[in-house]
């Protein structure tokens, strides 16, 4: 089988069995010991769920539910299983609401959902009586008839097969895959529908400019499975015959990374920052010459240049930071990191600059949900790697910039369109093109540059405009500051609500014998930041520095709905919590 006989989704497993059959296709961690699923069980197990399905009297076109809480074999058993009988699967984040779950079960014309555990169980069968889903099954086993056994057992009928290699059969390429609900940082979720083309050719795309040949490579994944990032990444480790390790949760990515020695990571800039944070916090912790040398290390990897442009006294430098300081930042993720693949927002230079000097590079790309997600990426070769950018355009994708600095993108990786919102599709795709919300630029050398995002961008009463991811992205360097929200559209200034990095400010203050009661109130920790907030001031034009702030007394979290599953900031959700704080700031100029 050769690489251009995977057409469709399903095809990865298939293509995997006949190229790199993996005895460990699937590592997953179950009473904490390592188990695993070879390419031939995976592939059993999916068409046992063909069948299953094709028992419970799912056609072609229906939609299917599927909710997780942790990446796991499951979840990709029962994504073959819906996709090779033309059947559509729609992922949900754990971290909806009920309301959302309520919407988008409704909204899709769901039939079925499957759930990863009881409490989700519990969140869907609460809103079950008002949707149209005929049954939920739990990826549990718990001798019930809705139990993952349950399922199983719906597909023994073996004579249900030759149905399943037909429909099978008539699966197109143009066909649609998936309808992946975006968590969005403002509005009702959207459904982005993306067909086996779409992310297929993309994954094509990116695997070139990726160029890696061999395939005894582990990779852990962790990211959420129904975010396009993530599951793109698994079809391209299925094709590449990588063994897939399953973490065990957000929590214990540090101890697994450390367990399973991965060659690849996937990260979104909020983790990189807080790995980032725990060394330099244990950096902090050493003492003498130990720290001095720590910290002339890290000072030495933010001045990183690529391709050896800060010449040949730098390098010999870095190589002593490398072998004193460096060497243990790649034993503590395991030793064997090649590279890391970022995306979704954007992310702090220094740590590219920082990371890349410990030869652990931060490879950034650039996309969305509606791009099956990747635009562009950075690569190493070929002089195809700048800080500050997120690289150059994928083969087979157009990129042109709009007279107000938008982003609009062409290819066979932008989506069908919004299911059941022909008006946002045709508002959205226009002349084939993807207005993407994002303003950026193209320099000479063809690198893409993002610089924020269209709908973020705000004017000042006094007329200014103010880019306040900029900000922020200076402002998140402190190690005093977790999350900041500029704020001030329509006021005369900026301003800022953050969230405090609450286990670092607690450290200061006990190095300092001090006990802060009320980190909204203090003022000698309200001075601190200050001082922070002064010091990157000095970065940015009068019209654009932070003039006041106020500090939130709570911890921004998926869960409470600050953040989206992938760590980006729900701006109008937050400003709508913390509206007495941004009355505090404007009413008492």
């Amino acid at each position: 089988m050769q690489k251009s006989e995977i057409t469709r989704l399903f095809d990865f497993p298939y293509y995997q069995l006949a190229n790199y059959s993996q005895e460990k296709c699937f590592i997953y961690k179950e009473n904490n010991v390592w188990k695993n699923i070879s390419t031939q069980q995976y592939i059993a197990q999916a068409n046992k769920i063909s069948r299953a399905l094709l028992n419970l009297g799912v056609q072609p076109n229906d939609k299917i539910a599927v909710i997780t809480s942790n990446n796991q074999p499951k979840w990709h058993l029962l994504d073959i299983g819906v996709l090779q009988i033309g059947a559509i699967n729609v992922p949900l984040y754990p971290t909806f609401s009920q309301k959302d779950y309520e919407y988008i079960l409704n909204h899709s014309d769901a039939v079925y959902c499957i759930v990863s555990d009881d409490e989700l169980l519990q969140k869907v069968n609460a809103i079950l009586h008002k949707t149209q889903i005929k049954k939920v099954f739990s990826f549990e086993e718990l001798n019930t008839d809705y139990d993952w056994n349950a399922l199983l057992s719906l597909g023994n009928e073996e004579s249900f097969q030759p149905k399943v290699e037909k429909l099978k059969s008539k699966v197109l390429p143009e066909d649609l895959a998936t309808i992946i609900y975006t968590s969005g940082t403002t509005g009702t979720p959207k459904g982005v529908m993306l067909s086996h083309k779409n992310i297929a050719d993309n994954i094509f795309a990116v695997a070139k400019r990726m160029d890696l040949h061999q395939n005894n490579k582990r990779v852990l994944s962790y990211l959420p499975i129904c975010h396009i990032f993530e599951r793109s990444a698994s079809y391209y480790c299925q094709q590449m015959g990588f063994e897939v390790y399953f973490a065990e949760s957000i929590e214990k990515i540090g101890d697994n990374i450390r367990e399973v020695k991965p060659h690849f990571i996937g990260v979104v800039p909020r983790l990189l920052e807080k790995i980032f944070d725990k060394i330099v916090d244990k950096g902090s912790n050493l003492t003498g010459i130990k720290k001095k040398m720590f910290f002339w290390s890290l000072a030495l990897g933010e001045q990183f240049e690529p391709y050896r442009k800060n010449g040949w006294w730098y390098e010999f430098k870095l190589k002593i930071a490398n072998k004193l300081v460096f060497s243990k930042w790649r034993e503590a993720l395991g030793g064997n990191l090649e590279f890391m693949l970022a995306g979704s927002a954007p992310l702090q230079h220094r740590l590219v600059r920082v990371f890349t000097a410990a030869k652990i590079p931060v490879f950034e790309g650039y996309g969305l949900t509606e791009t099956s997600p990747a635009v562009s990426i950075t690569d190493m070769r070929n002089n195809k790697f700048k800080i500050g950018t997120v690289g150059k355009i994928l083969d087979n994708v157009k990129v042109e910039i709009a007279e107000d600095g938008e982003i609009l993108v062409k290819g066979t990786n932008v989506m069908q369109g919004y299911y059941k919102r022909p008006e946002l599709t045709q508002q959205t795709i226009i002349n084939g093109f993807l207005h993407t919300g994002d303003i950026g630029e193209l320099d000479s050398e063809g690198f893409l540059k993002i610089t924020d995002r269209k709908k973020e961008i705000f004017k000042t009463s006094g007329g200014k405009y103010i880019a306040p991811s900029v900000i922020e992205a200076e402002i998140k360097k402190s190690r005093f500051i977790e999350h900041v929200l500029v704020i001030g559209e329509g006021q005369k200034m900026p301003a800022a609500i953050i969230q405090l990095h609450f286990d670092f400010v607690y450290e200061w203050a006990k190095r300092h014998q001090y006990k802060i009661t009320d980190v909204c109130t203090d003022k000698k920790l309200i001075q601190r930041i200050q001082k922070e907030i002064d010091f990157y001031n000095k970065r940015f034009g009068k019209w654009e520095q932070i003039k006041r702030f106020e500090i939130t007394p709570d911890e921004w979290s998926v869960e409470a709905e600050h953040l989206t599953p992938t760590l980006k900031m729900k701006r109008k959700i937050i400003v709508d919590k913390y509206q007495y704080l941004h009355d505090k700031i404007y009413n008492s100029q």
